[in-house]
């Protein structure tokens, strides 16, 4: 078992000048391994700068059990200043990691194996005015739209298209979604919380992608604006799967006749796994399955050897495309 995992490998947020303590920023989700495991959420003090850089955390804090990214403090010029290195540029990028556990953290405990990354762009300018912002930045974050759900493991909630900040800034407008989607993809929108989550679990092998629409509608007295975004959901293979024979055949006959050159091919075996496409370093690969040819005869051994080729391909379950590889011996 894995335990916990996020959905996301990063995320990213503004944060402007002078917005007030408590705004909330984003939210991060976690999914499950197994069932009954609770998701706790953990920041760890320090913002990174630079490479070489690091500085305490004064300003954001995350909700342990929700995981709701907020401003403890409002960052001032000063502040800006500071995190900018003195230099005089009028947008800053610090890094936050995000730890997570099925346990409550312990204070400073901050070498989980599973975390995520934060970007967030500090912009020395006060926030815009709603009316200024265009419908995309009101309803979607410069993040792609993009997620990875581990197959045979527990549904839950991976993500929620209302933006936390937007929301709590403009809440004269009206900002409402949807998930467009093919009939019988096991995907739900919920639009009381506006949270998208995965009902069922999940096969690479039956699907290893699933492409959606999210549908976004501003409306600002009798004006209305529209955008829509892709959604993808890639599954994240187990190797649950056997690899198996193309017709079910084990064994092949080689006949050897005499004044063969070296290289020549006397038989050849093919064996398909879904589960996996090549991975590279190609040895990592080839060690996978090996050939090896049974005998005590010293001659035989000398004189005949199994070679291992194997390239990606494709099958086609439900109509829809899996990779695989084709292993040839």
């Amino acid at each position: 078992a894995f335990g916990l995992y996020f959905p996301r490998k990063e995320y990213s947020e503004n944060v402007y000048i002078d917005q007030p303590a408590g705004t909330p920023l984003l939210r991060i989700h976690a999914l499950r391994d197994s069932h009954g495991e609770v998701a706790h959420f953990h920041l760890c003090q320090n913002l990174i700068i630079s490479r070489a850089r690091s500085h305490e955390n004064h300003w954001f804090q995350i909700r342990e059990k929700t995981g709701l990214l907020y401003l403890s403090k409002s960052l001032d010029r000063e502040d800006f200043n500071m995190l900018s290195v003195g230099n005089w540029i009028t947008l800053s990028k610090v890094m936050l990691y995000v730890f997570l556990s099925p346990h409550p953290f312990q204070e400073k405990e901050c070498d989980s194996a599973m975390r995520t990354t934060v970007f967030l762009s500090l912009i020395n300018a006060t926030a815009p005015a709603c009316s200024s912002l265009t419908a995309r930045q009101l309803c979607f974050t410069e993040m792609d739209l993009s997620f990875h759900i581990k197959e045979n493991k527990p549904p839950g909630t991976f993500h929620q298209l209302q933006l936390p900040s937007v929301h709590h800034l403009c809440q004269n407008l009206s900002i409402s979604y949807k998930l467009l989607a093919a009939e019988g993809m096991p995907f739900r929108y919920a639009e009381n919380t506006t949270g998208v989550s995965v009902t069922q679990r999940l096969d690479r092998e039956e699907r290893e992608r699933y492409e959606l629409i999210a549908k976004c509608t501003v409306r600002e007295g009798f004006r209305e604006m529209q955008v829509e975004v892709p959604f993808l959901v890639n599954v994240l293979d187990e190797d649950d799967s056997p690899p198996f024979l193309p017709n079910g055949t084990d064994t092949a006959d080689a006949v050897v006749e005499f004044n063969r050159k070296e290289g020549t091919v006397l038989a050849t075996l093919t064996v398909y796994d879904a589960d996996t496409t090549p991975i590279y370093p190609l040895e990592s690969s080839r060690k996978k399955y090996t050939g090896t040819i049974i005998t005590d005869d010293p001659w035989i051994s000398e004189t005949f050897r199994v070679e291992h080729i194997f390239d990606e391909i494709h099958f086609s379950p439900n109509g829809s495309q899996v990779r695989g590889t084709q292993h040839e011996y």
